[in-house]
Order: C-alpha cells, then sequence, then structure tokens
C-alpha cells in the first residue's frame, strides 16, 4: 500500500474554530489556482481556522498513477481525508472539486464557480484536438470518446482511465446541505478566473476574499 498523499495543512496560533477542507478545481485548472487557493487559507488561519488541502490518489506528487483512479475513487479519498479531521469539518470546493465533496461527511459545504464534469471533459477534449491539428494528427470529439471507453486517454497532459472519462461525462456537484454556492464576478467572489490562463497565477485580493465569505458563512451556520 502506498503511503498517505500529501496534505498542505496550515494551522492558526490557537485552538482551530473549525478546519476548512479545500477541494481545488481539477486536473491542470487546481495548477494555476493553487498559490491563490494557498493565501485564501492563510488568511483563514489568520481567522482562527484550520485550514487543509489535500492530495488525492494520481495528484501531484502522488505514487499512484492517475490512469489508475477515477473520480468515484477521488469521492471516497476525500471523504476518508474528512473523516480523520478533529472537530467540525466545512468543505470549500473550487470548479470541479465540487463533484467530489458530496461522500464527505461535514458541519457545511462551500462551492465557488460549480462546473458539470462534462464541461471539464469537453474543454479538455477540445485542446486535444487542437493540439492533434498542430501536430498534423487527425482526431475529433467523436473519436476520442470512443477511444476513451477502451483505453486511457491523455487530455491536458492528463492520462485519464477509461472510467474517469465515462464518470466524468456524467458528473454533476450533488446536493448537500447546509451548502453556499457562489459564482466569481459582480455578484459573487471578486476576482479573476485563474482557471482559464494558459500558466499558473495569483490573485491576493480574490483569495482575500474567499477567505472573508467562507469565514462569513460559517458564522450563518452556527459553527464556533
Amino acid at each position: 500500500m502506498p503511503p498517505p498523499e500529501h496534505r498542505l495543512n496550515i494551522t492558526p496560533a490557537g485552538i482551530p474554530r473549525a478546519t476548512i477542507l479545500i477541494v481545488p478545481p481539477l486536473f491542470d485548472e487546481a495548477n494555476r489556482l493553487r498559490r491563490t487557493l494557498a493565501l485564501a487559507m492563510r488568511a483563514l488561519a489568520a481567522d482562527g481556522f484550520a485550514a487543509v488541502l489535500p492530495d488525492l490518489p494520481g495528484q501531484n506528487e502522488s505514487l499512484v498513477a492517475l490512469d489508475a483512479v477515477d473520480l468515484e475513487q477521488w469521492q471516497d479519498a476525500l471523504a476518508t481525508v474528512a473523516a480523520g479531521i478533529d472537530g467540525p469539518v466545512v468543505i470549500a470546493s473550487v470548479r470541479g472539486g465540487t463533484l467530489l465533496d458530496h461522500r464527505a461527511n461535514a458541519a457545511a459545504w462551500w462551492r465557488l464557480a460549480p462546473v458539470g464534469g462534462a464541461s471539464l471533459l469537453r474543454t479538455m477534449m477540445r485542446a486535444r484536438v487542437t493540439a492533434d491539428r498542430q501536430a498534423g494528427i487527425e482526431s475529433s470529439l467523436d473519436s476520442l470518446q470512443e477511444a476513451a471507453k477502451t483505453a486511457p486517454l491523455l487530455l491536458a497532459g492528463n492520462l485519464l482511465s477509461a472510467a474517469m472519462v465515462a464518470q466524468l461525462g456524467s458528473a454533476d456537484a450533488r446536493p448537500v446541505a447546509p451548502l453556499r454556492s457562489i459564482g466569481l464576478g459582480a455578484d459573487g467572489i471578486a476576482g479573476t478566473p485563474l482557471w482559464l490562463r494558459a500558466e499558473p497565477g495569483e490573485d491576493a485580493a480574490m483569495a482575500s476574499a474567499i477567505a472573508a465569505d467562507i469565514s462569513a458563512w460559517i458564522q450563518t451556520c452556527g459553527i464556533s
């Protein structure tokens, strides 16, 4: 059995008011938001909360190959992480991370810019078709979908198992309660959609806004 996956832990000076379990976006989007999420975790710690950002099997430095896991395994792994945390747990999920959080036991959920698995899959497949065309290779969304039924598929630098592709195609964020779901922009969190950038970025103001909104939501839920 491989060793436990890495977790980024940021803790407050005293006893935590609660632990915020951060579920980042999936695949290459996670890299683009990691620095901003780490800043949000530090802001939460300054407000008395512990914050945990776990790697799941197949992510980052995991010894498990990405093409050996699927969406349901990630959901179970996240639930296991939540179960091992003492005290109240609030799950804060971003983008595709919202597809993973419903199996975990938490006191509350907070979601930023939820996106369906089919949308994520189409975006990655379109990028693959464009890259193939530039390399002189003929491919299409239909041909990639067909190929993914029987073998791992390379999308945006991620080798995804047939099960992962199939599950993503029908995955949506599941109902949980109590839940705050918020978007990005004028009526939501002020900031830029960093997941659309070609390279990882950082938005300190957005990180502060994320932390402040999570903290306010926790108080509304009566979690001390």
